[in-house]
């Protein structure tokens, strides 16, 4: 079964459909590539799958080792794009994590979990991945 059925519906728009769970998302051209950037691109997505998807094993990785709880943290990303050709250069990403008591041995585990999440580990090595833990 397919993932995702992606439509393109027009001006520079797609909707994609989650055929697992029928949750539906939008995409539009950004504003500076002739779109109107009422949405997240189709880079955008990539950019801020990265950091969904540190979030998500971080999670995994606390209730499979009943470490300390990440819940409630927060990731900021800010996506770099290159010209020549066009493409994301770089994806920062800020995690800011509560004001729980990690140990230092958490914190290792967890920072070594997010730069080796299957999202990472899938971008080129040519895209520069930088990352803050806040702490």
């Amino acid at each position: 079964m397919a993932t995702s059925i992606v439509k393109y519906t027009g001006d520079l728009r797609t909707e994609a459909v989650h055929t697992a769970s029928n949750s539906h998302i939008i995409t539009d051209a950004p504003v500076d590539n002739h779109g109107k950037g009422e949405a997240f691109s189709p880079t955008d997505l990539m950019a801020t799958s990265l950091a969904n998807c540190m979030l998500t094993v971080m999670g995994i990785k606390a209730s499979a080792e009943g470490m300390t709880s990440i819940d409630g943290t927060l990731a900021e990303v800010t996506k770099v794009m290159f010209a020549e050709p066009r493409r994301v250069g770089e994806i920062h990403v800020k995690i800011t994590f509560p004001k729980n008591d990690f140990t230092d041995k958490e914190k290792k585990i967890y920072e070594n979990t997010a730069h080796t999440c299957p999202v990472a580990k899938s971008l080129h090595p040519d895209l520069k991945q930088v990352l803050t833990f806040i702490w």
